[in-house]
C-alpha cells in the first residue's frame, strides 16, 4: 500500500506539464505586497494575477504580516504608538 503511494507521487511529479516547471513559484509575501500594492494602485488585472500565486488563506497571511510591519515601521517613524497610527490610517477617533 505505502509502495504505490510512494509510487503515485513520483509519478504525478513527473506528470507535470514543462511550462508549469518552467514557472517560477511566489511565496506569499511576494504575492502580498504586489497583492496590496496593485489594490492601492487601482490595478485590477495585478491584483488577479497575485491572487492566483499562492492560496487565498497564505495570501491572507501575507497581507495581515504586511499591515502589521507598515505599521510598526509607521509609528516608529512617526514616534506614536502602533495602536494610535492604526486607529489614524482607519479615520478612528484616539482611544
Amino acid at each position: 500500500m505505502i509502495r504505490k503511494y510512494a509510487a503515485g507521487l513520483r509519478s504525478s511529479t513527473r506528470a507535470q506539464p514543462v511550462g508549469a516547471r518552467e514557472r517560477r513559484a511566489h511565496n506569499l509575501f511576494e504575492a502580498a505586497a504586489v497583492y496590496v500594492a496593485a489594490r492601492a494602485q487601482d490595478d485590477q488585472d495585478r491584483v488577479e494575477e497575485a491572487s492566483g500565486w499562492v492560496s487565498p488563506e497564505a495570501l491572507s497571511f501575507g497581507v495581515s504580516e504586511l499591515a502589521c510591519r507598515a505599521v510598526v515601521a509607521l509609528a516608529r517613524e512617526r514616534g506614536e504608538s502602533p495602536a494610535a497610527v492604526a486607529r489614524d490610517l482607519l479615520g478612528l477617533p484616539s482611544a
